[in-house]
């Protein structure tokens, strides 16, 4: 989200970060131009309200895939790939979101997704639902506390060893909550684990499951890495500064396509120029960064919030992984995403 106030960062912030990153940092490269494919129908609210979507990936049924995303005045949509709204759900100011699938349900397996919830501006919390795949319907679990004053970002994380499930909360003012979520029983059990602090505002996180690294934006500042251990303390690595460059504050939403063990590639919204960046996961090498444009009808995106990407076959149209990102101006429409191929954005920028 755009905050038109500048803030001043310390010196030592910039200090740290500078040397910390400037192994990482290539010479400024073309911003290439990648079409979108399709977009979502309007969020009903209007201004800024549309922001973050999760993708739930059919293996089976490809092109039954969906997306879930927030309208964050007043609750979650369920979109089909061809854009269509699926269902909606009233769940209030629900501002980021992500899912997980096969997860254990009050016994049954069933997909979980889980947001940011902001209803109570001084009290940020949680809200938990269930997907049925078939009927696109979200069933709500429940809210619970967060210890944030106000959650912004938000993303889950299954560690590889034993699936344990746990979420991040990001709140307003950098605060980050860790979450242990057991949904297995008749009543969610969540539990704050574990909080670091950031120094100002911060949104944007991303969780690797392979790995155990967890990926913040603090949105004038950049890119931090975190252990998502829930024993990982308050210890952080500078990932990427904004530099204005290659990432134009704010810096917004952050997502992982995996390839591998441990490779792929981090994508994190350059908003303040209305592009995208993308580094290494294994090296943390700068790859490029690109645009969003119009393509057969359907326009380009600007000042992106949330963005998500996922791997795999998702039809023709997607073959090679399907991205998703939020379109900050979708006039004379309100806001809503757009979808396009992740094939074009590795084929436009030599990731292969």
């Amino acid at each position: 989200m755009r905050i038109p106030t500048a803030r001043i960062l310390a010196p030592t912030l910039l200090a740290l970060l500078t040397a910390a990153c400037a192994t990482r940092q290539a010479p400024p490269s073309a911003t290439v131009s990648v079409p979108a494919v399709r977009e979502t129908a309007a969020v009903d609210s209007l201004r800024d309200a549309a922001d973050d979507p999760a993708i739930w990936r059919d293996a089976r049924r490809p092109e039954r895939s969906l997306i879930v995303a927030t309208d964050k005045q007043d609750g979650l949509y369920v979109y089909g790939l061809d854009g269509k709204i699926r269902g909606f759900l009233r769940a209030g100011r629900v501002n980021n979101v992500d899912l997980r699938g096969d997860v254990v349900i009050n016994g049954a397996p069933s997909v979980l997704v889980a947001a940011s919830d902001r209803t109570e501006r001084t009290d940020g919390k949680i809200a938990l639902f269930a997907l049925n795949t078939e009927t696109a319907a979200l069933t709500a679990l429940g809210r619970f506390p967060a210890q944030v004053t106000e959650a912004y970002g938000f993303c889950l994380y299954r560690r590889a060893a034993d699936r344990a499930l746990f979420a991040f909360v990001v709140g307003k003012d950098g605060t980050i909550s860790q979450l242990s979520i057991d949904v297995a029983g008749p009543t969610p059990k969540v539990a704050v684990v574990r909080q670091m602090k950031l120094a100002t505002q911060s949104e944007g996180c991303v969780a690797d499951d392979r790995t155990g690294q967890l990926y913040v934006a603090e949105e004038d500042v950049g890119l931090w890495r975190f252990s998502a251990a829930p024993d990982g303390g308050d210890g952080r690595e500078a990932f990427f500064k904004v530099d204005g460059q290659r990432l134009v504050a704010d810096a917004e939403g952050l997502a992982i396509l995996p390839r591998g063990r441990d490779g792929g590639y981090l994508v994190a919204s350059s908003q303040g120029d209305s592009a995208y960046a993308v580094w290494n996961l294994r090296d943390g090498a700068y790859r490029g960064r690109f645009r969003i444009v119009a393509s057969g009808g359907v326009d380009g995106t600007s000042d992106t919030d949330g963005i998500e990407i996922a791997a795999g076959d998702f039809g023709p149209d997607f073959p090679g992984g399907l991205m998703v990102a939020q379109d900050g101006d979708n006039s004379p429409q309100a806001q809503n995403f757009k979808l396009l191929s992740w094939r074009a954005v590795e084929k436009a920028l030599d990731l292969r």
